[in-house]
């Protein structure tokens, strides 16, 4: 298990990587302006871990509430989150 803080990588969250996925954790204190459009260089599934009010939005898509559903991100769309109340934590399986 690899455990890394978001001060060791400059990101909006913290991670934690397990076998076959990865654990990320963003903190209720997280701004706004840190939850930039982005996009990835492979295929993933997202789920959230628990009940939340943060969002998820693909390119020309509107918003949706993050579920326990795993969530499908195409490699290099364009996607962010939109911070809810409390803190997230989300597994992301990288394909």
């Amino acid at each position: 298990m690899d455990h890394q803080t978001s001060q060791d990588t400059g990101r909006p969250y913290s991670e934690i990587t397990e076998e076959g996925y990865v654990i990320r954790e963003f903190s209720s204190s997280t701004s706004s302006f840190e939850l930039v459009w982005h996009r990835d260089k492979e295929d993933r599934y997202v789920q959230a871990i628990g009940e939340t009010d943060w969002e998820f939005q693909l390119d020309n898509q509107i918003p949706q509430v993050l579920s326990e559903n795993k969530l499908f991100i195409p490699k290099e769309t364009y996607h962010r989150l939109i911070k809810g109340t409390g803190d997230l934590t989300v597994k992301v399986y990288k394909l």
